[in-house]
């Protein structure tokens, strides 16, 4: 197992190495869940890295499978860093906790794949451009002026990930829909379409755009996000929006069928340079 750095990671790491253990050992959750004394529900989410398990409990199923030496050692660390925070943490007053895990996937991914069909992704947004979504979007009692002021301050912190070393590698398409539909005012329409023209031009960032007249697509069913992970250990995440509720997918075939959607969604788009220029007329709409 290699080291990792980072939470998300960490916790992700230790969950599935703990599954695999117990796998190896022939028992089943409720056996884990009978040594310690508790739910089945609470070691499920332990190895799905829905829950940070305590120190103890790490050691208590580590004796459990028959884990000892350096491999126990191991777990044990990674049980005691995946406490330390993400720097997202502090803002839980307004985020939930499944858009926390957003975060802390998107912070620790070395390659990033988004689809999206109706707002530019969060970490192109300029700060006019957020407001006016927040603002449009956010409905009582979380359209209050201090939630929409935090909300902003996460936004914006989210992007920072494209000024750090190493960074990610962001590979966007855009649906026209999104370059189309005005957020804010023509002002802040023309600033966010500018933004996304500078963005083409950042190393390590590739950007295409789905015009409509390429009709339907592999990916109508709404917008999606594909994460990559340095570390072998760590599989690729799939999350997906929808009205009924986001989600995260780590099956394979899951993980498979949305990296085909990506590429399917690709080849039918714009290439990089014409999608520039289409940026680029649709800022001279905006005159």
């Amino acid at each position: 197992m290699p080291p990792i750095q980072a939470p998300t990671i960490r916790l992700r790491q230790l969950g599935l190495e703990l599954r695999r253990r117990r796998e190896a050992a022939g028992l089943k959750i409720e056996d884990a869940a009978y040594h310690l004394e508790c739910s089945i529900a609470k070691v499920s989410r332990i190895e799905l890295a829905k829950a940070k398990p305590r120190v103890r409990d790490v050691r208590d199923l580590c004796e459990l499978y028959g884990v000892d030496g350096n491999d126990r050692d191991l777990l044990v660390r990674l049980a005691k860093d995946a406490q330390a925070p993400g720097w997202w943490d502090e803002y839980q007053d307004v985020l939930s906790a499944q858009f926390g895990s957003f975060m802390g996937m998107e912070h620790e991914a070395n390659s990033v794949r988004c689809y999206e069909a109706l707002l530019v992704p969060g970490i192109f947004q300029t700060r006019s451009y957020a407001e006016a979504v927040l603002r449009g979007t956010l409905l009582p009692p979380q359209n209050t002026e201090t939630e929409i002021e935090r909300r902003l301050e996460v936004r914006l912190h989210r992007q920072r990930l494209l000024e750090r070393e190493p960074r990610p590698r962001v590979w966007a398409i855009l649906d026209e829909a999104v370059l189309r539909r005005p957020a804010g005012g023509r002002a802040v329409h023309r600033g966010q379409l500018e933004r996304l023209l500078a963005e083409c031009e950042r190393d390590g960032v590739d950007l295409q755009v789905l015009p409509f007249e390429r009709g339907v697509h592999a990916a109508l069913d709404g917008p999606f996000y594909l994460f990559g992970f340095p570390a072998p250990a760590h599989p690729d995440v799939v999350y997906v929006e929808s009205q009924s509720g986001n989600s995260y997918l780590e099956k394979s075939g899951n993980v498979a069928r949305h990296a085909q959607m990506f590429s399917l969604l690709a080849a039918q788009a714009l290439d990089p340079d014409r999608s520039r220029r289409f940026i680029e007329e649709r800022i001279e709409e905006c005159q």
